[in-house]
């Protein structure tokens, strides 16, 4: 069988689209992964762009996969994702070497993408014309997931993509560019597919969308369906046990969504909910839409509803034309919110965003010194809750073995931490897969939590979730 290999960049979304592309590539030329792209047939490239020097990333790693081509002339080498969609036909002229450039509303095209490629190849090899190799960034929305296969679990959590694009059109974000504007997918056609993911032992989904709390689904009678109502629906499909999602955008905070933090005990307690910046001033200039007295207030809602809710977030940290008093205001939103974790970086513009027009006028020693504290501060917030976490019991999702130790389990809790524990029999170890079991945590290390399992008879059976 035809091997394929996928390197993924970026975030979760990225991740789901490139689980799909395996999904769909099996179903129509039977590719099977490998992890070792030096035999793989056909390598794709799946790119982020909203990370700093993301563009010379892609060139770095397609330079390594020529020299694979070299040798093996027949592989195919394909580079999707956001960097694809902004940089189109400009990839082929760099690197002449690929084959394909599609965006992430395309990557359902594939298969006919691929069959293009060899035909090509087929008449370049009868010294006929070539014909020109494929390039798609289009962005057709929902025809995208009309066109996939039905999921392939791969263990027992999942990721759903919920809606994708984004209109809200922050100055410093290129996503609108590279997804397109907001759309999201009608509530029929989520629900069957985390249905079949739970027929196929998954008990974790988490709900992915560039703003998903903003979904608005086309209900089957008529309407549209908001994101807190859709949580309601997953929560109740038999066998799924806990329910994530991510990312959302203060705007989409609603009193509905609130609630159902008091009222899913499926809902994990964790919201990543990202900021960018404490300071009003940087906000207007970031068009984020919000204050940070606004942002305050949503987390006082969720904390209402469920008071040990983790919230984590991102924050931009150097923005154009931020001062020592703007990053003091960061600051203090972290204290008065007390994160339990971030993903933060200090701004770099993004080609065709309006900020990459505005005056870059922090110094980037001041910006690395500004992010240090920043990240410093949240990494003592995040191990002051992992200590007081010790000698409380959590309820974990065994996952399977620990990465490191074989004798053990490894799970989440709800603030999304590892939790290693002592597994009991083999037998038994191997039929907790995939349940909820109460674990003691007992030590808190830098990256992880040590338990100990509690009584089976405390363990949660299938139904009961």
């Amino acid at each position: 069988m035809p091997k394929l290999h996928i390197k993924t960049f970026g975030c979760q979304m990225n991740e789901y689209d490139s689980s799909r592309m395996t999904d769909l590539l099996h179903a129509s030329h039977g590719y099977q992964t490998t992890a070792d792209a030096r035999e793989a047939d056909l390598v794709l490239l799946n790119t982020c762009s909203v990370r700093e020097k993301a563009q010379e990333k892609v060139f770095s790693q397609l330079g390594q996969w020529r020299q694979l081509k070299l040798r093996r002339p027949q592989m195919v080498i394909g580079v999707g994702g956001c960097v694809a969609s902004q940089e189109g036909a400009m990839i082929l002229r760099r690197a002449p070497y690929v084959d394909m450039v599609f965006g992430p509303q395309t990557l359902h095209r594939l298969p006919a993408m691929l069959d293009r490629v060899f035909a090509a190849r087929e008449k370049t090899a009868q010294k006929q014309k070539e014909t020109p190799r494929e390039v798609d960034v289009r962005f057709p929305e929902i025809e995208k997931f009309d066109c996939l296969p039905p999921p392939r679990a791969d263990g027992v959590k999942a990721f759903v993509s919920v809606m994708e694009g984004c209109s809200k059109y922050c100055t410093f974000c290129v996503v609108p560019y590279t997804r397109g504007t907001e759309f999201s997918r009608p509530f029929d056609d989520v629900i069957t597919e985390i249905y079949e993911l739970a027929e196929r032992g998954v008990r974790e989904v988490t709900l992915l969308g560039q703003n998903v709390n903003g979904y608005r689904g086309a209900r089957h009678a008529g309407g549209k369906m908001n994101f807190a109502e859709l949580l309601h629906y997953v929560a109740a499909i038999d066998g799924i046990g806990r329910v994530r999602f991510t990312t959302s955008h203060p705007l989409e905070c609603t009193p509905q969504l609130a609630r159902a933090f008091a009222d899913i005990p499926e809902l994990a307690g964790h919201m990543h909910l990202p900021a960018q910046s404490g300071s009003d001033r940087i906000l207007r200039a970031m068009k984020r839409g919000y204050t940070a007295a606004e942002y305050v207030e949503w987390i006082a809602q969720l904390r209402a509803a469920r008071p040990d809710i983790s919230i984590s977030s991102d924050f931009i940290v150097g923005f154009p034309g931020e001062t020592a008093e703007d990053f003091a205001a960061t600051m203090e939103l972290i204290e008065r919110v007390g994160y339990d974790q971030s993903f933060s970086f200090v701004y770099s513009a993004r080609p065709g965003t309006p900020a990459a027009e505005f005056p870059d006028d922090v110094s980037a020693e001041e910006k690395k010194a500004r992010l240090a504290k920043l990240q410093k501060r949240i990494a003592e917030m995040s191990a002051e809750i992992s200590a007081r976490m010790v000698g409380g019991t959590e309820r974990i999702l065994v996952e399977g073995a620990s990465r490191k130790d074989e004798s053990r389990l490894s799970g989440r809790t709800e603030n999304n931490r590892v939790v290693n524990f002592d597994a009991p029999a083999k037998s038994s170890a191997e039929n907790l897969r995939g349940e909820f079991v109460r674990v003691k945590i007992t030590e808190a290390l830098p990256n992880s939590l040590r338990g100990e399992l509690l009584p089976t008879d405390m363990a949660e059976s299938r139904a009961a979730a």
